[in-house]
């Protein structure tokens, strides 16, 4: 069903989301080890005259990486989102950082224009990746490198249903597919992991160099091919909306649903043996796990009373 992989009902999620981004989405789902990691895989030589595009920059976790290795002034941060965009505008190390707001499969800069394309945990949402990938390839300068990185499909079936039913979880084939028809060379990757997640490919930054300036191979006969999802969907204002309602409200009980699974993963990681560098849980994420401990309680309880 994959109810977020939409603009508006991305937008409409992240309004709400952005509250507690920081303290509860991205210590749990990409830590600063996993981050660091991913970044790893750009060459970062000569970072004092390369210019960046965070693309889905969010409230600014992956950005603040990035100004680790160029100056803030280099780097150009675009999301959908002005309620993301204002909590990364506060974060001192990105007060130098430009902001604009803008759209991942149509972005609004010249062909040619960056060296370096970031963008993390932002293709979930796209309704055409590929359209995504070449605007990546688009923007950046011939020996440029773009980086991706995203979620891999879950293998577990239940954590796969709750995915695909909250957003676009691509196959990790579809990764290098999306790279290998933009016209990208050079592709290395690397996966990455929450240290709690047992499957060593839960997630993967993906990179890839572009040989030709100009814009993708693959851009004009994508135009006239459909999305995985429509722009927008069918029917009058009313109708328009009510789906509109529909999908958030359910895409976002779907999405809710894996805080309270990683933070019982996270509990759980050395009983069940998972290696990894243990993070300590903060204030918000222990009132999660205790709300949801306490809940667990009750349904017990009542059902031993039956």
């Amino acid at each position: 069903m994959r109810l977020m992989q939409h603009k508006r009902e991305a937008f409409w999620f992240y309004r709400y989301l952005s509250n507690f981004y920081d303290k509860l989405v991205n210590p749990l789902f990409w830590t600063e080890s996993m981050r660091e990691k991913a970044l790893d895989v750009v060459d970062w030589s000569d970072g004092e005259n390369l210019r960046v595009v965070d693309v889905g920059s969010g409230t600014g976790f992956t950005t603040q990486g990035i100004v680790r290795r160029v100056p803030a002034t280099n780097v150009v941060c675009v999301d959908q989102s002005p309620q993301q965009m204002e909590r990364a505008m506060v974060k001192a190390d990105l007060e130098r950082c430009r902001f604009r707001l803008g759209d991942a499969e149509n972005l609004p800069f010249e062909d040619d224009t960056f060296d370096r394309y970031v963008s993390a945990g932002s293709i979930e949402y796209w309704p055409d990746p590929q359209r995504g990938i070449n605007e990546a390839y688009r923007v950046i300068k011939e020996g440029g490198q773009a980086l991706i990185i995203g979620p891999i499909e879950p293998v577990n079936p239940i954590s796969k249903f709750i995915a695909n039913t909250w957003m676009l979880f691509p196959p990790e084939n579809d990764y290098h597919l999306y790279f290998h028809n933009a016209g990208f060379t050079g592709v290395d990757w690397t996966y990455v992991r929450p240290h709690w997640q047992q499957n060593e490919r839960y997630g993967i930054a993906i990179v890839g160099t572009k040989p030709a300036p100009g814009t993708s191979p693959n851009a004009e006969g994508r135009r006239s091919r459909q999305a995985l999802v429509p722009a927008e969907p069918e029917g009058g204002w009313l109708g328009r909306n009510l789906l509109l309602t529909g999908r958030v409200l359910l895409g976002s009980a779907a999405g809710f649903l894996f805080i309270p699974m990683a933070l019982l993963a996270h509990a759980s990681a050395p009983l069940r043996g998972v290696e990894g560098d243990i993070q300590p849980l903060n204030k918000e994420q222990k009132l999660v796990l205790g709300l949801v401990g306490g809940a667990i309680t009750l349904l017990l309880l009542l059902t031993r009373r039956r």
